[in-house]
């Protein structure tokens, strides 16, 4: 299997490495914008642009569509998945537009390359029942478990992302108002409502497990670990992993398939696909469109109650 192409963005002539460096400064002062994304950026461009110069190209204005289309079939040829091929591409792209709006170049070589089709694993949703077995689990009698248990309601209650979860501070429990202030990916505040449930199961948990876990620098972590410091997200996969294996389901249980319960059950219930968008904190709706696809036999009952002739 081939090598993907070298990103040694050091090794760049100026008039490549100048524009690079004017795009990711750009990137950077956009505050919505996650630090992982950031970082994928300038992976993906330094690559993209050490390929230009393999390939002989040493300025941002020579560059055409065959170069960009040599690029991936060397990230096809070197094993790469569809989507890490994809996610170059939207960087690419999305460079030379940058470039293209500040009068650098004077078209974009990558605008009408297409990304390769990606094959979507939606992991799977739990039913109802396998919720409730779920989040019966841990032993609420231990300090522990109540903390386990609490995690797992306020992620099927919230759909929160595990890295929001972990960065939960008590003073973001606003439970009198049945409120939880989250700050995404991007830095972007949102707040997101909780169920009297879940809330009954976090305040037990916060007045009788949390206790038994604070350490003298503990801080304000919502959710500790058992030397009293802040769970990590591999700590909350290993919970809810734990959790799923005493319930009896085939179905592979991880964070990301309370969050996908969360709002595939939310919108069998008749929830609007945009209040589905702002609570899991979605700045595009096409990721809750793929996020939230319903299993068919909900899409067969829907068209059978309500279209005229089902």
């Amino acid at each position: 299997m081939a090598r993907p192409p070298k990103t040694d963005a050091e090794a760049l002539p100026e008039p490549l490495a100048a524009p690079l460096a004017d795009f990711l400064d750009a990137m950077e002062n956009d505050k919505g914008l996650a630090a992982n994304t950031l970082d994928a950026y300038r992976r993906d461009l330094s690559r993209y642009l050490c390929h230009l110069v393999q390939l002989g190209v040493a300025r941002i204005d020579a560059v055409e569509q065959q170069h960009v289309a040599k690029l991936l079939h060397a990230l096809r040829e070197s094993g790469l998945s569809p989507s890490t091929m994809a996610r170059n591409l939207t960087s690419i792209k999305r460079f030379h537009q940058y470039l293209l709006l500040q009068g650098v170049i004077e078209s974009n070589p990558a605008e009408l390359l297409a990304p390769p089709k990606l094959e979507r694993k939606l992991p799977d949703v739990l039913t109802i029942d396998e919720i409730s077995a779920l989040l019966q689990a841990p032993d609420a009698d231990e300090p522990l478990g109540q903390r386990d248990r609490a995690i797992l309601e306020v992620l099927y209650a919230t759909g929160l992302r595990v890295s929001e979860l972990t960065a939960l501070q008590r003073a973001a429990l606003l439970l009198t108002n049945g409120l939880i202030r989250v700050l995404d990916r991007g830095q972007r505040e949102r707040l997101v409502p909780i169920g009297p449930q879940a809330i009954r199961t976090l305040e037990r948990y916060l007045h009788t497990g949390r206790p038994h876990l604070i350490r003298a620098d503990s801080g304000d972590h919502v959710f500790l670990n058992n030397q009293g410091g802040p769970l990590s997200r591999m700590s909350i996969w290993k919970i809810i992993k734990a959790a799923g294996d005493k319930i009896r389901t085939k179905k592979e249980v991880s964070p990301h398939t309370l969050r996908h319960s969360f709002a595939t059950h939310l919108l069998e219930g008749g929830a609007n696909l945009r209040d589905v968008q702002e609570l899991l904190g979605h700045a595009d709706i096409s990721t809750t469109q793929i996020y939230t696809q319903l299993d068919r036999s909900y899409l067969k009952e829907v068209h059978k109650t309500y279209h005229p002739r089902g």
